[in-house]
């Protein structure tokens, strides 16, 4: 393994990652890797494709997917299948909990839970371990606290509008996030 110089730029050490998970490095590829890098909002394909699209106008969609499905193949990013609604992608490849709010739908990333690098299970090699965990986030909670302090008991607010429950709202959420057939076949084909 190559030593690092403090003194490597961001886009060498995205050269350095492509080859050494055996990914011939593309302009391509670079600003697909840059974009999952410099964001940590997990995001799906068709994100990729939006962000990346900015800075190269003439890239396919098709290019940003069959490169997100090559890098994950190398191992040089994550597919994220925890959100049923599309396959997410994460640059991040230390170990660590994905938690998805139900309420929201966001995805938050916990870096300080024990260690899970396990080598062998039963004489089973084991490769990744990946941990989902789902609830309600922090903010969704004091918006709920929130609600419930400044309105009585009754389902309907003191304006006389109804109130939607967190039920509702992760149900418009999921209705409002509709997988696209890439996304969806994407997601299906590597199970965690």
């Amino acid at each position: 393994m190559t030593q690092r110089s403090e003194s490597e730029t961001p886009a060498e050490l995205r050269l350095e990652r492509l080859r050494g998970a055996g990914v011939t490095p593309t302009m391509q590829r670079l600003a697909i890797l840059e974009c999952l890098e410099e964001t940590r909002d997990h995001p799906t394909a068709d994100l990729v494709y939006e962000r990346v699209r900015k800075v190269h106008p003439t890239i396919a969609r098709a290019t940003v997917f069959n490169t997100l499905d090559a890098l994950t193949k190398a191992g040089a990013i994550l597919r994220l299948t925890i959100d049923p609604a599309a396959a997410r992608y994460d640059a991040d490849l230390d170990p660590h909990v994905h938690f998805r709010c139900r309420v929201c739908g966001q995805l938050i990333d916990f870096h300080n839970q024990p260690s899970r690098r396990l080598k062998s299970v039963d004489g089973h090699r084991v490769e990744t371990i990946r941990t989902y965990a789902y609830g309600v986030c922090s903010d969704c909670l004091r918006n709920e606290t929130g609600q419930q302090n400044d309105n009585d008991a009754s389902p309907t607010s003191k304006n006389g509008s109804k109130r939607r429950s967190a039920r509702d709202k992760n149900t418009s959420l999921q209705k409002k996030a509709k997988p696209s057939s890439a996304s969806y076949s994407a997601s299906r084909r590597e199970v965690d």
